[in-house]
């Protein structure tokens, strides 16, 4: 499918221009420039014009005798469907629309978009586009963008939703540091989009690493499922804007208030495999490495440097980051004593002074390279007065290619070091001017290794009751209501296999007392109302009662609280609820994500779940091994496993209810948020109790 679009025999550009400054004049310029026309056909496209650039020129595409592979409209918007049109007569398979004035600018631009999607199918016509700059591909050599100029050659494939992001990222790859195999400006992304480009990507013998940038995604759900697949085969690194801000639905639950744009993408990359980049800084750092240098077999890295400072630098960034300093062999430290200086440093890391000349810096690297304890090397150089910054890059850069597992360098400073990191940059040695960089991008490297490492999720299914809980459903909305609260949402708990501890609504202080001599003191008592979700807001529980007075107390107090604090909430007494024995109070919810569906999180449980805001996140569904990766995720993780003499808890119980909320949350989208809390966790074997439950539908 993308063929057309990289490797076009024919271009046609309708709209081309004879006037230097207008987008059509720099389209056709590009393509020459890069050396397409040498080999390939251009269609300059004008009504007006006999050629452009010594390219015969055509009114129409219609007037071409031979085929045409792709086509690029860059005319105003108002032309573009007749345009369209003609290239679908034409049998033009591939088209860029480089034109603006479509959905993004208001209504009548989304209607027009609208009617170019329609004539693009009706002809099978693949888009890219519209309101975008080109695409590049530096191996055809092609360059149908209006972008100043084309990148280096490299192996670096990237997508941008941006154009003017994209302009950016292309001049500061002019500038030598970052070579391109493909670059595509996707725009509006009327037809093809990011998993087009990651599929057809995947196979692609020019490109190491996909890059994008990325502001949004049509369909969540099938995005993460392709990249999955797809960052098996290649290492995706993403940076996603606009993730600040929560959507301008009102939540009340209080997953709702956890959960957002940032924490749904967060899960989604985790669970795609895709490295995600925090800034363009990271982006570039991270794709330089993965593009250039041989994968992260593990997570021991080395340091080799001539500067103690810089070394103590980059070991506490190694650290810091999670990954380990290599211990060095002590066959390996031996050699390194008996060649360096006495001075020299022979552990890790490998200090070898500032008068290191290449060939100190050349053997040092050597022996720790294959070392059977290193993974990854990190290699510092100041610019002292005596330092070979030339030699020595030569020196990294031949060793570099003959190993199986990255180097990365830190030339630091910048007058001096640039002779050096010129070299590094051309024999393809990824250079950092600080080491924290550095080892930020092999800690990029680690992630993408465990990501890769992992199998593709097997989701289980337990046997549940749907309809049980579509007859609570029903019965809500046929009153009138979306929220649930915790006495009707005891049915949906069991009907998808929870354990819930035994409770009866009563509608008076006498029929609560009759209830808890049933059950068994002590009891706990809450406000059972459609209207009140949280119920500690309001003075609504009453927990530990161990006589009937005490029963008969709390229900009139509960209920006054909630008539005084809520004073239109239908009112249908109280609940009395069995007490269960002690454990850890966790929260298990869901928040339905616009893009991507049911986003399940794991917390703290009880009433400060929102001050903590300790909390993990998955898309459901997600596996069981994913389930057990939240528990580990959580800072107050140590709490699941004893502190202070408590014993560990019930590990196994909180992965099945995470796994059963993600079904109950699959099986029925209509729920946009949901929570139980407390989800009550008992020792090792002892399982978990769902204590209240709330959730609100569409």
């Amino acid at each position: 499918m993308l063929d057309k679009f990289f490797n076009p025999q024919s271009v046609a550009v309708i709209g081309a221009s004879r006037e230097p400054g207008k987008l059509g004049y720099d389209i056709i310029h590009n393509l020459v420039e890069c050396g397409y026309s040498k080999e390939h056909t251009v269609y300059p496209i004008n009504p007006k014009a006999d050629e452009i650039l010594n390219i015969k020129a055509y009114p129409s595409v219609l007037d071409i005798t031979g085929p045409v592979d792709l086509g690029v409209i860059v005319i105003p918007s108002k032309y573009v469907l007749s345009a369209l049109h003609e290239c679908g007569k034409k049998g033009i398979p591939a088209i860029v629309i480089i034109t603006a004035g479509f959905r993004e600018a208001g209504h009548e631009g989304l209607a027009l978009e609208q009617e170019v999607q329609k004539v693009a199918r009706e002809y099978n016509i693949r888009l890219i586009g519209p309101n975008c700059l080109g695409i590049i591909d530096t191996f055809t050599p092609l360059n149908a963008s209006f972008a100043a100029g084309t990148p280096p050659q490299g192996p670096v494939n990237f997508t941008s939703q941006s154009g003017a992001l994209g302009t950016a990222v292309l001049d500061i790859a002019m500038a030598g540091r970052l070579g391109f195999s493909k670059f595509v400006s996707l725009g509006n992304k009327a037809d093809l989009n990011e998993i087009d480009l990651f599929r057809g990507w995947a196979d692609d013998s020019n490109c190491n690493v996909i890059m994008a940038y990325i502001e949004g995604v049509p369909d969540g759900q099938q995005f993460m499922e392709e990249s999955r697949v797809i960052s098996k085969k290649k290492p995706i690194v993403a940076l996603k804007s606009g993730v600040t801000q929560s959507g301008s639905r009102a939540v009340s639950s209080h997953t709702g208030s956890l959960a957002g744009s940032e924490q749904a993408y967060s899960a989604a990359f985790k669970q795609a495999g895709i490295v995600r980049a925090n800034s363009m800084e990271e982006m570039f750092d991270f794709s330089l490495a993965f593009g250039y240098q041989p994968l992260l077999p593990g997570d021991r890295i080395a340091v080799i440097t001539n500067a103690g400072g810089p070394g103590i630098l980059a070991t506490d960034a190694i650290e810091r980051c999670g990954l380990k300093l290599a211990q060095l062999d002590d066959a390996t430290k031996q050699i390194l004593s008996d060649y360096l200086p006495a001075a020299a440093s022979s552990a890790n890391p490998v200090d070898v002074l500032g008068d290191a000349m290449a060939d100190r810096y050349e053997f040092a690297l050597d022996k720790v390279a294959h070392d059977p304890n290193v993974d990854g090397i990190l290699v510092i150089l100041t610019p002292q007065s005596m330092t070979d910054i030339k030699g020595t890059a030569e020196a990294i850069a031949n060793l570099a290619d003959q190993l199986d597992r990255p180097v990365l360098t830190s030339f630091m400073g910048e007058a001096r070091s640039n002779e050096g990191i010129d070299i590094l940059t051309r024999r393809g040695v990824p250079n950092y001017p600080f080491p924290e960089r550095a080892a930020a991008a092999l800690k990029a490297m680690s992630i993408y290794r465990e990501a890769r490492a992992l199998p593709l999720p097997q989701y289980e299914k337990f046997k549940v009751d749907t309809k049980a809980v579509q007859a609570v459903f029903d019965k809500a909305r046929s009153e009138g209501r979306v929220t649930i609260g915790d006495f009707e949402a005891r049915d949906i708990l069991t009907a998808y296999g929870f354990t819930i501890p035994q409770v009866e609504l009563a509608d008076t202080a006498d029929k609560a007392v009759e209830i808890a001599g049933q059950i068994g003191y002590p009891v706990v008592l809450k406000i059972a109302s459609p209207d009140i979700l949280h119920k500690t807001d309001v003075g609504g529980v009453k927990v530990g009662l161990r006589n009937a007075q005490d029963v008969r107390d709390a229900f009139d107090l509960i209920v006054y609280r909630a008539q005084r604090y809520v004073p239109n909430a239908r009112i249908w007494g109280c609940v009395v609820q069995q007490m269960t024995q002690q454990g850890l109070e966790v929260l298990v919810g869901m928040n339905r994500d616009p893009q991507f569906g049911p986003l399940v999180t794991f917390a703290l449980g009880g009433i400060y779940v929102e001050i903590l805001k300790d909390a993990t996140f998955r898309i459901a569904p997600f596996s069981r091994d994913e389930a057990h990766q939240m528990l580990g995720e959580l800072r107050a993780r140590a709490l699941l496993d004893g502190v202070r003499g408590k014993p560990p808890v019930d590990k196994d119980a909180i992965v099945d209810t995470l796994l059963r909320i993600g079904q109950l949350v699959t099986d029925f989208p209509e729920i946009v948020e949901l929570d139980i809390n407390p989800l009550m966790v008992f020792e090792q074997e002892q399982g978990a109790a769902a204590i209240d439950m709330r959730l609100v539908l569409k």
